[in-house]
């Protein structure tokens, strides 16, 4: 047995306790099956694309790999039955979702041996999420990027673990990027890891480079804020031009630009307006957001959209996590999953090497 073989790679079937996250316009096939192929376990985003779109990217991952994955989606999407029969029907080894979680859903998809692995940000809610039928949970602390919580990674982890780690896999989010990081969470308690931002800079990132390269040149972990200015809910993103408009829009303003985008995002996905409406309720009823923040939610799709699809950072918001703010450099997923690794190990064996000197009396160097 590896020294980093853990539960989660068992139940996911990859060689490294590390998880590629989903993130919308982001997580396309290329970067999926480039972290799947490294040895780590990748998610392809489903919340961002037309209907059809979606079995053509499944199908798309496995012609680029024969690795298992996962999808990701949210159950309140007017899609999202189509999807868990795709998932279903191609042999997709894992789901991943957040908010609203459709307790038919799950069980129709753990009924086919797909593997349920939501994010939570907080012990209750992993608990919930056990309780409806995760097999896994990722928890994201508050470094993570996108929608995340105030509670630091260091602090939440071990209480999550404590909470459900003996029932299932936990998997721990926000702010890694290293070995260090990848033992550090093995150390809490954790089966493995999962990153968003370091994936998003690497080679295989659709995003263009022209938006890459801001991420790049952040530099400072401040200027990554927690923000509620785009749907209501704490949201971690670069500070920019966009962002900084948003900051002091007042709340008529920002409503009339959701509800524009609303329409936009609409058109893109073939929803009607209906179905847009009927998901705004799902949020606002599971999510505890007020009517107007459900439906400035419709803004994150399509100003994230502007950045990274469309290449112009500068009118467009970049979620990000707070490490972006000490990576500076692009690599393949290859190199970036076996740097992790060989970190790891070398860290675990001068651990070792440490304890065995301790017992031996040897003064540690």
């Amino acid at each position: 047995m590896s020294s980093l073989e853990t539960r989660l790679t068992q139940l996911l079937g990859c060689r490294y306790p590390i998880v590629q996250t989903a993130m919308g316009w982001v997580a396309h096939p290329e970067l999926v099956a480039g972290s799947c192929n490294a040895g780590a376990f990748g998610f392809l985003a489903g919340a961002t694309i037309p209907p059809e779109e979606m079995e053509r990217d499944i199908l798309r991952v496995k012609a680029l790999t024969d690795k298992p994955f996962g999808v990701n989606f949210h159950m309140y999407q007017p899609n999202a039955a189509d999807i868990v029969d795709m998932v279903i029907r191609h042999g997709v080894r894992a789901v991943s979702y957040s908010r609203s979680p459709g307790p038919e859903f799950i069980q129709k998809l753990k009924s086919a041996g797909v593997v349920c692995m939501p994010t939570v940000g907080l012990p209750k809610h992993a608990a919930k999420a056990v309780e409806l039928g995760a097999d896994v949970v990722t928890v994201q602390g508050g470094e993570g990027g996108g929608h995340t919580g105030a509670v630091p990674t260091t602090l939440l982890i071990p209480q999550v673990i404590d909470a459900v780690g003996e029932k299932v896999p936990v998997v721990a989010a926000g702010g890694f990027k290293d070995g260090r990081g990848l033992l550090a969470a093995l150390a809490w308690g954790a089966d493995g890891i999962a990153m968003g931002t370091r994936f998003l800079m690497t080679e295989e990132s659709p995003v263009p480079r022209e938006t890459l390269q801001r991420y790049v040149d952040c530099g400072d972990p401040a200027q990554i804020i927690r923000s509620t200015a785009m749907d209501g809910l704490p949201q971690r993103m670069i500070m920019n031009e966009v962002l900084g408009d948003l900051e002091r829009a007042g709340n008529l303003r920002k409503l009339w630009i959701a509800v524009k985008n609303g329409l936009a995002y609409r058109k893109y996905t073939g929803a009607t307006i209906g179905q847009l409406l009927k998901s705004a309720l799902a949020m606002s009823r599971d999510d505890d957001l007020t009517p107007a923040q459900a439906i400035m939610s419709a803004n994150a799709p399509m100003i994230i959209q502007k950045a990274m699809v469309d290449g112009e950072p500068a009118h467009g918001v970049l979620p990000s996590g707070q490490v972006a703010g000490v990576i500076d450099s692009i690599v393949s997923c290859e190199s970036l999953v076996q740097s992790i690794v060989e970190e790891a190990e070398q860290r675990l064996a001068l651990l070792a090497l440490r304890n065995d000197n301790k017992k031996e009396g040897v003064p540690s160097v």
